[in-house]
């Protein structure tokens, strides 16, 4: 993801940083492989961590000024993240690369 995306990569560890310095799922992301867009509509705006149909029931909220900007699906035990939904684009470098526009 961190070739990829490094500006949403950077974004996701400060908001995750944010609301716990020592949060389990900073750091992890920029490592993970990038699957590309999720399938099920052309408006779809999950980017994929994992093969589709990975995602469990967990997730996590990432917000900025109060407001849900990324949303984290997870994995069914919790601990890795497996898509990722962006609800705010901008400034994120989504535009281009890996067809995420």
């Amino acid at each position: 993801m961190a070739e990829v995306f490094p500006t949403l990569v950077a974004e996701i560890d400060r908001l995750l940083r944010l609301d716990d310095p020592s949060h389990p799922l900073a750091g992890t992301v920029g490592s993970l492989r990038f699957y590309g867009r999720c399938p099920c509509t052309e408006t779809c705006t999950n980017l994929l961590t994992a093969p589709p149909g990975s995602a469990g029931p967990c997730f996590a909220q990432l917000e900025r000024d109060g407001m849900d900007v990324i949303w984290l699906s997870l994995d069914p035990t919790g601990t890795a993240v497996v898509d990722i939904e962006v609800l705010d684009r901008n400034g994120l470098g989504l535009d281009s690369a890996g067809g995420a526009e």
